[in-house]
């Protein structure tokens, strides 16, 4: 795959591949170039079987400040249905793979769902994350009532969508927002985390993404019973024979995906 004028892909021998968004001019807004380059990019991501772990950056000083405003001057309603942008997050929402958001900067509007679509977000101490939306005579689109409900619930949801506010790293920490806050930057991090991922059954690590996924918006009973399936369908795969037998030989295992 090669890099577009927008969007950078790094692809690592070790299975964790780098997609860092590339509009430094804009603070990485998402105009529809970029979108589409995240989409194609994560639909040819999620069929690579090099690739265990996907990283998801904006850089070192921002992750991204939002949808490109300069599109909103123009724009009709028909106009913005036709565009049908949901399916450009889809294959980020859907990709079976692991994916982690390293926010550095601001991850404002479209940029803090973005962000949302990822399965752990790391944010640097520096971070910031809001829905300003509001201020600009509009509304989050691409999940940020929704994802951001189910992530903190109704109240914290409320107040941040409903004023536009800013909250900081450690704040977004504090609400459930953000899975940890480091000191530094962010990639770094989120690029260890990848990397012990990348090591380990890739069948296992995708069930257990499926699994949460499916689960959070299933009962109790169901999802328990979807979590027992899964860990039985493990039992037949090559890699599980080789954890455990790797752990009673207290040997590295070597796991090979199948």
């Amino acid at each position: 795959m090669n890099n577009t004028e927008v969007l950078k892909l790094d692809i690592r021998q070790n299975g964790v591949a780098i997609v860092e968004l590339h509009r430094p001019e804009a603070r990485n807004a998402l105009n529809l170039e970029l979108r589409k380059a995240l989409a194609e990019t994560f639909q040819d991501l999620s069929t690579n079987n090099e690739v265990r772990v996907i990283v998801l950056t904006g850089g070192e000083k921002i992750f991204a400040a939002g949808a490109d405003v300069n599109d909103f001057l123009t724009a009709s309603t028909s106009q913005m249905y036709l565009r049908h942008t949901e399916q450009y997050w889809q294959s980020i929402s859907a990709c079976s793979k692991p994916v982690i958001a390293a926010v550095n900067g601001y991850a404002l509007g479209g940029g803090c769902e973005l962000a949302m679509h990822a399965d752990i977000i790391i944010a640097s101490e520096n971070a910031n994350f809001g829905q300003p939306e509001v201020r600009l005579g509009l509304m989050p689109g691409a999940g940020g009532t929704q994802r951001l409900l189910r992530a903190i619930g109704k109240y914290q949801t409320m107040l941040l969508a409903l004023t536009g506010k800013f909250i900081s790293a450690n704040e977004a920490y504090q609400k459930g927002l953000v899975s940890e806050v480091v000191a530094g930057d962010a990639t770094l991090h989120a690029i260890e985390i990848a990397q012990t991922i990348a090591s380990y059954s890739s069948i296992s690590v995708q069930q257990i993404k499926e699994v949460i996924n499916l689960g959070q918006d299933m009962s109790l009973d169901g999802a328990l019973a979807l979590e027992r399936k899964a860990l039985q369908i493990l039992f037949d795969t090559k890699d599980q024979k080789e954890g455990a037998r790797a752990f009673l030989e207290k040997r590295t295992p070597v796991y090979q995906g199948e």
